[in-house]
């Protein structure tokens, strides 16, 4: 098991090396200069390389690449070109914006895709049919179309929840919960379609193996067999179904993020990328891939305790 923990520590490593390392290069590969950005499009040319010179945009890329991860090292991303903010303060305040969206919205979708995927799985025939119609028709909603409808249906026509807008959770906690309720029940609904199928097909699985014949045949319990033995021998897909969604939301924010106004990492990078603000661009990336690849490190190592077999692989 150390050896295994070993591999994937260094595996995320050099996981988040790269993203900073293909993020730094691109970012230099543009025609766009740091001082151009700074000083706007009124500016000179020479004024422009006098500011490039400044910022140290002149300094050979190696020297301006290990300049920056020692200042990651040191927990500072920088400031902005834009207004010259602090990029680590706002990074900080905007993280759990973002980060509360992805995780309620995978809780919610594997809490209600785990409840549907074992009654279809358990039950059969009309209810499976209609729980399998009912996921493939969640699957083929745009996740913006289902934001337009929750909108216009818990919002506008019932008035229950805001349509737009954060509130922070030290101001008023039931608006911080009304605030992200939209958001997350728009990004569980497709998630909740995923989780059924594979959780019903790991149940239809689990349910056909020897060893659930045997405790049948022993006469287990059939809540015991269905709910402790089957269910977590059909958990490890799950799980990785749901690590695996947990990331694509955090690091696919930007949509819903702009459609319901919220503050998150997704709204910050599109403006970054707008304004060609560098230092804020590349922050973004760092922080999100340093997110992404914990999240899948804790994944693999729940997946290897579920299922001894994937350590030795």
């Amino acid at each position: 098991m150390l050896a295994y923990i070993a591999r994937r520590l260094a595996l995320a490593v050099g996981t988040v090396l790269a993203a900073i390392v293909i993020t730094f290069l691109l970012v230099h590969a543009g025609n766009t200069t740091p001082g151009a950005v700074r000083l706007g499009p009124g500016a000179t040319a020479d004024r422009i390389a006098a500011e490039n010179e400044a910022l140290g945009w002149n300094r050979p890329l190696f020297t301006q690449f290990t300049d920056y991860v020692g200042q990651l090292l040191q927990g500072n991303l920088g400031t902005s070109l834009i207004d010259g903010r602090d990029i680590a303060a706002d990074l900080t305040d905007r993280l759990p914006v973002t980060a509360s969206i992805a995780l309620f919205a995978t809780l919610l979708s594997g809490v209600v895709g785990i409840l549907l995927g074992v009654a279809a799985a358990v039950r059969g025939g009309r209810t499976a049919q209609g729980i399998t119609t009912g996921s493939g028709v969640a699957l083929s909603l745009p996740s913006f179309w289902v934001g337009i409808l929750l909108v216009y249906l818990l919002s506008l026509q019932l008035g229950w929840l805001p349509a737009t807008g954060y509130t922070e959770f030290s101001t008023d906690p039931v608006g911080w919960a009304t605030s992200l309720a939209i958001p997350v029940l728009t990004l569980a609904v497709g998630g909740a379609a995923i989780v059924t199928r594979t959780a019903a097909a790991g149940m239809r699985e689990a349910l056909a193996q020897e060893h659930v014949r045997t405790l049948r045949a022993m006469g287990t319990p059939q809540w015991r067999i269905r709910y402790v033995h089957a269910l977590r021998y059909a958990s490890v897909p799950v799980v990785s179904v749901l690590g695996i969604q947990f990331i694509v939301l955090f690091g696919g924010s930007v949509i819903i993020e702009n459609l319901f106004a919220l503050p998150g990492l997704g709204q910050a990078s599109q403006v970054a990328a707008v304004s060609s603000d560098f230092p804020a661009l590349i922050g973004v990336v760092v922080v999100a891939t340093v997110v992404v690849v914990i999240t899948n490190l804790l994944l693999d190592l729940l997946v290897a305790a579920l299922d001894p077999k994937v350590r030795t692989a």
